[in-house]
């Protein structure tokens, strides 16, 4: 009961920040507790199973992916103009580059995001900017959408706005990624965030409208959806600190709000994947000398600092493949276009934190870190799942490779990636 009374403290404190009135203070505690509950409820036995499966002993391979919401338009005082946006580019590719080279891995891969560009805010220079930037080993590129914000959207509109983009993003950009046995289509496939966090219609019809929402995302080539946790928001659902299909038919509304984990010797599982972060409780903070609780939800953000006790919370969560618990995966998410985050998702912070990880990993031999993309991740998820054993870097393009590395492609992504090297040495 303990827990419960010190959420509630959480949440009003926000609505204390937030000058609401009691009356409006009561009815959102209310509503946020109700929309809460279902995964609060299961959260103490949950968290009690987290700890339980983790293996003291072992040395864990720790594999990070950074979904980034990237969206160059955003700014505080509204949405920026194009050249505004593309000199925004310019500066956030250079800082990209230098944390890339001043932070690799245990197999040498750079520390990136994987960018996940609004397909509602299509510019060709930007993604051609974001093309040279992934040719460049500093963030694969992948889909966003905002939908269904002034009126519900309708199931044609979106199965339409997501063909029309991703067949935009790989034949325009050479961007997403194809499954590489002949078994499979050869559809182009990506992994998604839903803007708003309102995945399959999970904020009652707000910020989405389509139902079967899932069930398109399947069949116009999604492999993972990365939007989750978004507690304490409404969207979040019972399902968390897990990878899992979805549980219910993807003709339903919400169909992930139930799910079987992945685990290793099982087929293969439906997609598209959930894949989520860490949703784990920080019980460090006091108010009046009471203990009142922080939600972490893997934000790479100025107000959540980096430090040890937070990878150790991250690890904590225990994300894995059933049966493979040596290889822990951990989402993080960040607005890489957020000026005061900036630091903590692609600048200095992060440098310094994810240095001291990856320094104290090889100084204690506990575990070493990898960055993978959303799409390395789906592939070393994969080959788990079919018992492979070994190091994950031998498997980053175990199912789906990327169109950009297809035979007779490169020569263009070079000519692409030359036009931006030669773009920032003019401009000096």
């Amino acid at each position: 009961m303990r827990i419960f009374n010190n959420i509630y403290t959480l949440l009003n404190e926000r609505e204390k920040r937030r000058g609401f009135s009691q009356k409006q203070k009561m009815s959102s505690l209310i509503n946020k507790l109700k929309w809460n509950l279902p995964w609060l409820a299961r959260y103490p036995l949950a968290r009690a199973f987290d700890l339980l499966g983790q293996t003291a002993f072992e040395k864990k391979h720790v594999i990070f992916t950074v979904a980034d919401h990237f969206e160059p338009s955003w700014s505080a005082s509204g949405e920026l103009s194009l050249d505004a946006q593309r000199r925004r580019l310019d500066e956030y590719h250079k800082l990209a580059r230098a944390t890339g080279e001043a932070v690799k891995d245990a197999d040498g891969t750079k520390f990136r995001h994987t960018n996940f560009y609004p397909a509602e805010q299509y510019d060709r220079q930007i993604l051609e900017q974001m093309a040279a930037m992934q040719a460049e080993g500093l963030g694969e590129v992948e889909v966003h959408l905002h939908h269904g914000v002034e009126k519900p959207d309708t199931a044609a509109n979106l199965r339409q706005s997501l063909v029309d983009f991703r067949d935009c993003l790989a034949e325009e950009h050479l961007c997403l990624s194809r499954f590489a046995s002949a078994n499979d289509d050869a559809q182009p496939k990506y992994a998604f965030v839903h803007g708003n966090l309102a995945l399959a219609n999970s904020a009652n019809g707000k910020c989405c409208g389509v139902d079967e929402e899932m069930q398109i995302l399947q069949e116009t080539g999604c492999y993972a959806d990365l939007t989750l946790p978004s507690a304490p928001d409404e969207t979040q659902v019972p399902m968390f600190n897990k990878i899992y299909e979805c549980g219910l038919p993807l003709t339903e509304k919400m169909p992930h709000r139930k799910g079987f984990s992945v685990e290793v010797g099982a087929k293969q599982p439906q997609l598209p994947l959930i894949f989520t972060g860490p949703l784990v409780f920080n019980w460090t903070r006091r108010i009046k000398g009471v203990p009142v609780p922080r939600l972490d939800d893997g934000g790479l953000a100025a107000n959540q600092p980096l430090d040890t006790a937070r990878f150790n919370r991250w690890k904590s969560a225990n994300v894995t493949v059933k049966g493979r618990s040596d290889w822990i995966f951990i989402k993080l998410y960040c607005h890489g276009f957020f000026d005061y985050d900036q630091s903590a998702c692609i600048g200095e912070d992060a440098r310094r934190f994810f240095s001291e990880i990856i320094e104290n990993g090889e100084k204690s031999g506990a575990y070493q870190v990898h960055f993978a993309s959303a799409r390395e991740a789906f592939n070393l998820i994969s080959a788990a799942i079919d018992g492979k054993s070994g190091a994950p870097n031998d498997y980053r393009n175990y199912r789906l490779r990327p169109i950009m590395e297809e035979k007779g492609k490169a020569t263009k992504n070079d000519a692409v990636f030359a036009q931006t090297n030669a773009r920032e040495i003019a401009a000096g």
